[in-house]
């Protein structure tokens, strides 16, 4: 008879989680239980203060009745429907809602189940749009150094993380790397946008140069690079992108996972930096992480393009079982329910200026070498131990998590984004919390 039947109910063994250190987890786990609003709750019944939306999503706070409820409605309503040749009225409404306070211009919407496949999904409308134009030779796709779009092939192929890429071959081919624009020997301690290094844009057009403008289909950039650190574009740097793509006919996409839907104080980051791109990638924030959704915004000239031929016909051979599904869109419907209700999309803009004044005051505690911030998203990047990198950042965040609130680390850098909905009391609890960590022996 199999062991399994014996099995403890508690058993850690199974789930190989991920980006996750899995034997120091085990050993002692860190198990949330329950949430509400701002604060988890662990198996042990401590609160714990959320400074991180979750990972990046949980924009509007924790069981938010909305929310709950239209999950709840829904599932005993329509549970599931086919997206191929079907389709239910919950999708075509949220569709129209998210253009409604999308960026001019971006029309049109694709549904998918995660960042991961947003960004697979624009890069093949890229390449699809150029071939329907009759320019199929574009086929080369430009990511950047330091950039995070996922993990699925296209998406780590046009990343630019080391640790993201190095285990998986030799990814996607036609694919080139612009360089990271961060420049901490001039931006250090920068308020808001850096003032130096908006010319790196430019290396754009040598990339354009070596390749051939004929032979690149699109450019992808986050706004704001969330994973790798907190990256913020210099001023006139993403304008600087968007010339050089109208330019040479180059699409460009901004992947907005972690910016969309009111991280910097309006709907999407395009509209903070007023700078159009010709597709958005978005998830997380959609359905305020509470279901797997994201959706891809793209102009009307990219859609219209495909839209040629038999009307019989399958104008664009892509999609996912689940893409729109009922639960789903219930759930993203009553997200931006609330976030209208509750001013969301721009309480961050409000404020930005108290959480940018409390980030910085962390600025002569030990080890920290840099603090960035833009909209409710900041950063404190720590000097690393010699011979440990990372370490300092994980014991930070294990004392944090000890001491009752959650940041998130990517190699010797805090990064935070917690829910829109927090307080300035909240903001103030947060940052004290992570002074007294910074303090300590870490």
């Amino acid at each position: 008879m199999s062991n399994r039947l014996n099995a403890t109910p508690n058993d850690l063994r199974a789930f190989w989680m991920p980006f996750t250190a899995n034997r120091q987890f085990k050993k002692e786990p860190r198990l949330f239980v329950k949430a509400k609003d701002m604060h988890y709750t662990t198996h042990d019944g401590r609160t714990v203060l959320d400074g991180t939306a979750g990972l990046w999503c949980v924009n509007a706070g924790h069981c938010r009745p909305l929310i709950t409820e239209a999950i709840a409605q829904q599932a005993g309503e329509l549970d599931y429907a086919p997206a191929f040749q079907l389709g239910h009225p919950k999708a075509f409404e949220l569709a129209s809602r998210l253009v409604d306070i999308a960026p001019e211009g971006m029309n049109h919407v694709l549904y998918t189940n995660s960042g991961s496949e947003s960004v697979d999904t624009a890069l093949k409308v890229a390449l699809a749009y150029h071939r329907v134009k009759g320019d199929g030779s574009r086929t080369r796709l430009i990511g950047r150094e330091r950039g995070y779009h996922g993990v699925n092939f296209g998406g780590i192929s046009v990343g630019g993380i080391v640790s993201n890429r190095k285990m998986f071959g030799t990814l996607l081919t036609g694919v080139d790397h612009m360089p990271h624009t961060h420049q901490p020997d001039k931006n250090a301690f920068t308020k808001g946008e850096p003032e130096h290094g908006g010319d790196i844009a430019t290396e754009l057009e040598r990339i354009v140069t070596l390749h051939d403008a004929s032979t690149i289909a699109a450019v992808i950039v986050e706004p704001v690079a969330g994973s790798t650190g907190v990256l913020i574009p210099p001023k006139g740097y993403l304008q600087k992108l968007r010339d050089i793509c109208t330019k040479h006919g180059i699409l460009l996409i901004f992947d907005e996972v972690i910016t969309g839907y009111g991280r910097l104080g309006t709907p999407f980051a395009a509209q903070y930096f007023d700078v159009m791109p010709d597709m958005i990638v978005t998830a997380k924030g959609l359905t305020n992480g509470v279901i797997p959704m994201g959706a891809v915004f793209v102009t009307s000239a990219i859609h219209d393009a495909f839209m040629s031929g038999p009307e019989h016909m399958i104008e664009f051979f892509h999609g996912y079982t689940y893409s729109g599904n009922p639960i789903a869109s219930a759930a993203a419907l009553a997200t931006l329910d609330t976030y209208r209700d509750e001013g969301l999309l721009t309480r961050a803009a409000t404020l930005a200026p108290y959480w940018e004044k409390a980030l910085h005051s962390l600025a002569d505690c030990p080890h920290v070498i840099d603090i960035r911030n833009i909209g409710l998203i900041g950063a404190i990047e720590l000097s690393p131990i010699s011979g440990e990198p990372t370490k300092r950042a994980f014991s930070a965040f294990l004392k944090a998590y000890e001491s009752g609130f959650l940041i998130r680390t990517t190699g010797d850098i805090i990064a935070l984004s917690p829910p829109l909905i927090i307080s300035e009391a909240q903001i103030d609890e947060l940052v004290a919390g992570i002074r007294t960590v910074l303090q300590s022996n870490i």
